[in-house]
């Protein structure tokens, strides 16, 4: 049986889950998922601030359930693949690579840059797709893992830029300018900084990063519609990043130009990714029926 959060805190037939439990569970997940080496319980425990025994308690639990693995000469603990089994399960279902993963290359191999696709959920955006463009000197391979920082990514300040000024500042002051992780020189700090730049991405038509996001990297970003008519909602946004050396301002022109039409093409062909999720169990159920034959 699949694990939920209810089963996670369940004991015979009394239920003791309260949001606290659920919340320091989940805050233990995204912790081991950051993590490329197995951490000690100790360590889990200082950076949880939280007891020992409680986190003890979790990730016996989780362990149980297969969400994590403990190793047996360490003692360690670390995320299992399940969570990346449920996410490439859920892409899957979305078709999501199906429908861009060819845009995403054409852009990569045009403009032998590092390339990436975002779609949006809620009031949050989440890579779904990359493609890798350059073939030589420096290569910009960042985490997929990573959140999207509002604020400081081209991705975030593209999205960011279609919504009404107050509403993009309220998103990103609710949240704050602090992050998990360390952002890059250039990231604004107050939000009459992010106010100028989200007015200068709207002017320009498109997003830009220079250091923000992190250090001695830059990117370039612009939002893709649902469809090809304008009016319809924001589907996500596609950049391009690299070096600093070579995300030149020069350059920009060039880039965004590029951008735009991958944006077009996407807008395009986002349709079918809903027809194509639609038709999915047709398509399994005659490809059943005929490998019974």
């Amino acid at each position: 049986m699949e694990f939920n959060l209810i089963n996670c805190f369940k004991k015979g037939s009394w239920f003791h889950l309260t949001i606290a439990a659920v919340s320091r569970c989940l805050t233990l997940l995204e912790l081991l998922a950051g993590e490329r080496e197995s951490l000690e319980l100790s360590e889990l425990a200082d950076r949880l601030d939280m007891p020992a025994s409680a986190v003890h308690r979790l990730v016996t639990t989780l362990l149980n359930h297969g969400w994590v693995v403990q190793d047996s000469a360490t003692q360690k603990y670390a995320l299992s693949l399940r969570m990346s089994t449920l996410a490439f399960r859920n892409l899957d279902a979305r078709n999501v690579p199906d429908v861009v993963q060819s845009v995403l290359n054409r852009l990569a191999a045009e403009t032998r840059e590092y390339c990436r696709l975002a779609i949006l959920e809620g009031r949050d955006l989440v890579w779904v797709a990359r493609a890798q463009g350059a073939v030589t000197g420096l290569r910009y391979d960042p985490d997929m893992g990573h959140e999207i920082v509002l604020h400081a990514t081209a991705n975030g300040k593209a999205w960011l830029a279609t919504l009404p000024e107050e509403e993009a500042l309220e998103i990103v002051y609710s949240r704050g300018f602090g992050t998990t992780r360390k952002l890059g020189p250039n990231s604004a700090r107050t939000v009459d900084e992010l106010r100028v730049r989200l007015e200068e991405t709207r002017k320009r038509g498109f997003a830009t990063s220079v250091e923000e996001a992190e250090a001695g990297a830059a990117a370039l970003a612009v939002p893709f519609h649902a469809s090809s008519d304008p009016d319809t909602p924001v589907a996500g946004t596609i950049s391009i990043a690299g070096p600093l050396i070579r995300i030149t301002p020069d350059r920009w022109p060039e880039l965004a130009d590029a951008l735009k039409r991958a944006a077009s093409d996407l807008a395009h062909i986002w349709p079918l990714r809903t027809r194509q999720r639609m038709m999915t169990p047709l398509t399994v159920a005659v490809g059943s029926g005929m490998a019974a034959k």
